[in-house]
Protein backbone atom coordinates (compact mmCIF):
# COMPACT_ATOMS: atom_id res chain seq x y z
CA UNK A 1 0.00 0.00 0.00
CA UNK A 2 1.07 3.30 -0.84
CA UNK A 3 2.48 5.33 2.05
CA UNK A 4 2.24 9.13 2.83
CA UNK A 5 5.06 10.07 1.15
CA UNK A 6 3.70 8.85 -2.27
CA UNK A 7 0.18 10.14 -1.31
CA UNK A 8 1.88 13.85 -0.92
CA UNK A 9 4.42 13.39 -3.83
CA UNK A 10 1.12 12.69 -6.10
CA UNK A 11 -0.62 16.06 -4.92
CA UNK A 12 2.01 18.41 -5.55
CA UNK A 13 2.57 16.51 -9.11
CA UNK A 14 -1.60 16.58 -9.44
CA UNK A 15 -1.33 20.24 -8.43
CA UNK A 16 1.50 21.57 -10.82
CA UNK A 17 -0.13 19.77 -13.90
CA UNK A 18 -3.60 20.69 -13.74
CA UNK A 19 -4.51 23.56 -10.93
CA UNK A 20 -6.06 26.60 -12.69
CA UNK A 21 -6.50 24.68 -15.91
CA UNK A 22 -10.43 23.54 -16.76
CA UNK A 23 -10.40 19.97 -17.22
CA UNK A 24 -12.13 17.13 -18.84
CA UNK A 25 -13.37 13.83 -16.76
CA UNK A 26 -14.84 10.51 -17.62
CA UNK A 27 -15.06 7.31 -16.29
CA UNK A 28 -14.12 4.68 -18.88
CA UNK A 29 -14.99 1.70 -16.36
CA UNK A 30 -18.28 3.40 -15.59
CA UNK A 31 -18.01 2.96 -11.67
CA UNK A 32 -17.47 6.70 -11.41
CA UNK A 33 -19.76 7.67 -13.84
CA UNK A 34 -21.79 10.19 -11.79
CA UNK A 35 -18.97 11.52 -10.09
CA UNK A 36 -16.93 12.07 -13.67
CA UNK A 37 -19.95 13.73 -15.03
CA UNK A 38 -20.06 15.95 -12.33
CA UNK A 39 -16.03 17.08 -12.17
CA UNK A 40 -16.31 17.43 -16.14
CA UNK A 41 -15.89 20.98 -17.36
CA UNK A 42 -15.21 22.33 -13.55
CA UNK A 43 -11.57 23.99 -13.14
CA UNK A 44 -8.94 22.14 -10.93
CA UNK A 45 -8.09 24.19 -8.45
CA UNK A 46 -5.75 22.35 -5.77
CA UNK A 47 -5.36 19.15 -4.45
CA UNK A 48 -4.60 18.32 -0.62
CA UNK A 49 -3.35 15.49 0.96
CA UNK A 50 -3.43 13.86 4.37
CA UNK A 51 -2.16 10.26 5.37
CA UNK A 52 -3.13 7.70 2.60
CA UNK A 53 -6.38 9.83 1.54
CA UNK A 54 -6.01 12.57 -1.69
CA UNK A 55 -8.01 14.97 -2.15
CA UNK A 56 -8.80 17.06 -5.75
CA UNK A 57 -10.23 20.32 -5.15
CA UNK A 58 -12.90 21.84 -8.52
CA UNK A 59 -14.39 25.22 -9.16
CA UNK A 60 -17.89 25.00 -6.81
CA UNK A 61 -16.38 23.67 -3.47
CA UNK A 62 -16.03 20.03 -5.10
CA UNK A 63 -13.76 17.21 -4.00
CA UNK A 64 -12.99 14.38 -5.54
CA UNK A 65 -11.84 11.87 -2.26
CA UNK A 66 -9.51 8.88 -3.56
CA UNK A 67 -7.81 6.20 -1.49
CA UNK A 68 -5.18 4.65 -3.43
CA UNK A 69 -5.25 0.97 -1.15
CA UNK A 70 -3.22 -2.11 -1.71
CA UNK A 71 -3.44 -1.86 -5.47
CA UNK A 72 -4.91 1.63 -6.80
CA UNK A 73 -2.47 3.40 -9.21
CA UNK A 74 -2.31 6.93 -11.09
CA UNK A 75 -0.76 7.03 -14.70
CA UNK A 76 -0.15 10.36 -16.62
CA UNK A 77 0.92 11.68 -19.28
CA UNK A 78 1.22 14.34 -22.50
CA UNK A 79 -1.85 14.04 -24.54
CA UNK A 80 -3.48 12.85 -26.50
CA UNK A 81 -4.38 9.85 -24.41
CA UNK A 82 -3.69 6.10 -25.06
CA UNK A 83 -7.20 4.35 -25.51
CA UNK A 84 -8.99 3.42 -22.80
CA UNK A 85 -7.54 -0.11 -21.17
CA UNK A 86 -8.85 -2.15 -18.37
CA UNK A 87 -10.35 -1.08 -15.17
CA UNK A 88 -9.68 2.49 -15.73
CA UNK A 89 -11.82 4.54 -12.90
CA UNK A 90 -11.26 7.84 -13.80
CA UNK A 91 -9.73 10.06 -16.42
CA UNK A 92 -8.90 13.75 -16.36
CA UNK A 93 -7.39 15.21 -19.61
CA UNK A 94 -6.28 18.79 -19.68
CA UNK A 95 -3.55 21.61 -19.80
CA UNK A 96 -1.49 19.46 -22.17
CA UNK A 97 -2.00 16.26 -20.18
CA UNK A 98 -4.07 13.19 -18.63
CA UNK A 99 -4.36 11.81 -15.41
CA UNK A 100 -5.72 7.94 -15.30
CA UNK A 101 -6.96 6.20 -11.83
CA UNK A 102 -7.38 2.14 -11.28
CA UNK A 103 -7.99 -0.02 -8.65
CA UNK A 104 -8.27 2.84 -5.88
CA UNK A 105 -10.30 1.22 -2.51
CA UNK A 106 -11.95 4.53 -2.52
CA UNK A 107 -13.01 7.20 -5.41
CA UNK A 108 -15.60 9.32 -4.39
CA UNK A 109 -17.67 13.20 -4.51
CA UNK A 110 -17.07 14.64 -1.41
CA UNK A 111 -18.41 18.21 0.11
CA UNK A 112 -16.00 20.03 2.34
CA UNK A 113 -18.12 19.28 5.60
CA UNK A 114 -17.29 15.25 4.50
CA UNK A 115 -14.14 16.11 3.97
CA UNK A 116 -13.31 17.71 7.17
CA UNK A 117 -15.16 14.43 8.52
CA UNK A 118 -12.36 12.45 7.07
CA UNK A 119 -9.67 13.97 8.21
CA UNK A 120 -10.74 14.64 11.15
CA UNK A 121 -11.13 11.27 12.06
CA UNK A 122 -7.50 10.48 11.04
CA UNK A 123 -4.04 11.42 13.54
CA UNK A 124 -1.72 13.83 13.04
CA UNK A 125 0.32 13.68 9.60
CA UNK A 126 4.20 14.01 9.73
CA UNK A 127 4.25 16.06 6.28
CA UNK A 128 1.73 18.19 7.17
CA UNK A 129 3.13 21.85 8.06
CA UNK A 130 3.09 23.32 11.63
CA UNK A 131 1.39 19.62 12.56
CA UNK A 132 1.20 19.26 16.02
CA UNK A 133 2.14 15.79 16.96
CA UNK A 134 0.56 16.00 20.96
CA UNK A 135 -2.64 14.20 19.37
CA UNK A 136 -0.39 11.24 18.61
CA UNK A 137 2.11 11.24 21.82
CA UNK A 138 -0.99 11.51 24.31
CA UNK A 139 -2.61 8.28 22.74
CA UNK A 140 0.10 6.31 22.18
CA UNK A 141 1.06 6.87 25.76
CA UNK A 142 -2.32 5.97 27.54
CA UNK A 143 -2.32 2.80 25.23
CA UNK A 144 -2.06 -0.98 26.15
CA UNK A 145 -1.46 -1.98 22.78
CA UNK A 146 1.75 -2.29 21.47
CA UNK A 147 3.78 0.14 19.47
CA UNK A 148 4.27 -1.96 16.42
CA UNK A 149 0.17 -1.89 16.16
CA UNK A 150 -0.54 1.57 16.91
CA UNK A 151 2.15 3.00 14.24
CA UNK A 152 -0.07 1.10 11.79
CA UNK A 153 -3.47 2.89 12.76
CA UNK A 154 -4.59 5.65 11.14
CA UNK A 155 -6.20 6.99 13.69
CA UNK A 156 -3.25 7.43 15.96
CA UNK A 157 -0.80 8.33 13.07
CA UNK A 158 -1.65 9.26 9.17
CA UNK A 159 0.29 8.23 6.48
CA UNK A 160 2.35 5.91 8.21
CA UNK A 161 2.72 1.88 6.84
CA UNK A 162 4.68 -0.99 6.88
CA UNK A 163 8.29 0.13 5.78
CA UNK A 164 8.30 3.48 7.84
CA UNK A 165 6.97 1.71 10.83
CA UNK A 166 9.72 -0.97 10.92
CA UNK A 167 12.43 1.14 9.99
CA UNK A 168 11.27 4.08 12.60
CA UNK A 169 11.20 1.32 15.13
CA UNK A 170 14.69 -0.05 14.11
CA UNK A 171 16.19 3.49 13.97
CA UNK A 172 15.53 4.47 17.74
CA UNK A 173 15.94 0.80 19.09
CA UNK A 174 11.95 0.83 20.10
CA UNK A 175 10.86 -3.40 20.28
CA UNK A 176 7.65 -3.13 18.26
CA UNK A 177 6.06 -5.23 21.49
CA UNK A 178 6.50 -2.64 23.70
CA UNK A 179 3.20 -1.10 25.01
CA UNK A 180 2.34 2.38 23.85
CA UNK A 181 2.00 3.43 27.65
CA UNK A 182 5.80 2.31 28.17
CA UNK A 183 7.12 4.30 25.43
CA UNK A 184 8.53 7.62 26.45
CA UNK A 185 7.35 11.12 25.73
CA UNK A 186 10.66 11.58 24.30
CA UNK A 187 11.48 8.63 22.31
CA UNK A 188 8.49 9.59 20.85
CA UNK A 189 9.46 13.01 20.43
CA UNK A 190 12.47 12.14 18.72
CA UNK A 191 10.64 9.22 16.26
CA UNK A 192 8.32 11.87 15.21
CA UNK A 193 10.93 14.19 14.26
CA UNK A 194 13.20 11.59 12.06
CA UNK A 195 10.08 10.69 10.52
CA UNK A 196 9.06 13.90 9.12
CA UNK A 197 12.55 14.23 7.88
CA UNK A 198 12.71 10.63 6.33
CA UNK A 199 8.85 11.84 4.76
CA UNK A 200 9.75 14.42 3.51
CA UNK A 201 13.08 12.65 1.86
CA UNK A 202 10.77 10.47 0.02
CA UNK A 203 8.42 13.37 -1.22
CA UNK A 204 11.83 14.03 -2.81
CA UNK A 205 12.81 11.21 -4.47
CA UNK A 206 9.76 9.27 -5.04
CA UNK A 207 11.32 6.05 -2.70
CA UNK A 208 11.68 5.07 1.12
CA UNK A 209 15.34 5.00 1.88
CA UNK A 210 16.17 4.98 5.88
CA UNK A 211 19.64 3.88 6.05
CA UNK A 212 22.69 5.94 7.24
CA UNK A 213 25.40 5.87 4.91
CA UNK A 214 28.14 4.47 6.87
CA UNK A 215 25.71 1.26 6.92
CA UNK A 216 24.95 0.77 3.25
CA UNK A 217 26.56 -2.29 1.90
CA UNK A 218 27.44 0.04 -1.12
CA UNK A 219 28.99 3.18 0.69
CA UNK A 220 29.34 5.50 -2.09
CA UNK A 221 26.86 6.79 -4.48
CA UNK A 222 22.92 6.54 -4.42
CA UNK A 223 21.36 3.64 -2.00
CA UNK A 224 20.38 0.94 -4.38
CA UNK A 225 16.85 -1.31 -3.80
CA UNK A 226 18.92 -3.70 -2.05
CA UNK A 227 20.15 -1.26 0.98
CA UNK A 228 17.69 1.08 1.38
CA UNK A 229 16.02 -0.34 4.43
CA UNK A 230 17.40 -1.66 8.02
CA UNK A 231 15.04 -4.29 8.50
CA UNK A 232 12.02 -4.50 6.17
CA UNK A 233 11.90 -7.43 3.94
CA UNK A 234 15.37 -8.65 5.35
CA UNK A 235 14.17 -11.76 7.56
CA UNK A 236 17.23 -13.79 8.11
CA UNK A 237 19.57 -11.83 7.10
CA UNK A 238 22.50 -10.53 9.42
CA UNK A 239 21.41 -6.87 10.95
CA UNK A 240 23.66 -4.11 9.25
CA UNK A 241 24.73 -2.84 12.39
CA UNK A 242 25.21 -6.19 14.73
CA UNK A 243 24.82 -8.89 12.39
CA UNK A 244 21.75 -10.71 14.47
CA UNK A 245 19.29 -11.94 11.83
CA UNK A 246 15.91 -10.13 11.26
CA UNK A 247 12.99 -11.53 13.10
CA UNK A 248 9.65 -11.24 11.71
CA UNK A 249 6.09 -11.84 12.78
CA UNK A 250 2.79 -11.00 11.85
CA UNK A 251 1.27 -7.93 13.95
CA UNK A 252 -2.20 -6.27 12.61
CA UNK A 253 -2.21 -9.04 10.06
CA UNK A 254 1.30 -7.43 8.56
CA UNK A 255 3.99 -8.28 8.28
CA UNK A 256 6.54 -7.06 10.76
CA UNK A 257 10.32 -7.28 10.84
CA UNK A 258 13.01 -6.20 13.70
CA UNK A 259 15.97 -6.81 14.94
CA UNK A 260 15.93 -8.49 18.34
CA UNK A 261 19.54 -7.64 19.35
CA UNK A 262 19.55 -3.61 18.52
CA UNK A 263 16.18 -3.45 19.64
CA UNK A 264 15.54 -5.52 22.72
CA UNK A 265 12.58 -6.94 24.42
CA UNK A 266 11.96 -4.81 27.84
Amino acid sequence: MPEGHTIHRLARLHKATFAGHEVAASSPQGRFADGAALIDGRTFEGTDAWGKHLFHRYSGDVYVHVHLGLYGKFAEGPLPAPEPRGALRLRIEGAGHYLDLRGATRCEIVTPAEKTEITAALGPDPLRPRTDPAPARERIGRSRVAIGALLMDQHVLAGIGNVYRAEILYRHGVNPYVLGRDLEPAVFDDMWADLTKLMQAGVRAGRIVTTEHEDRERRTGRATRADSFYVYRRTGEPCRRCDTPIAHAVMVARNLFWCPHCQPAV
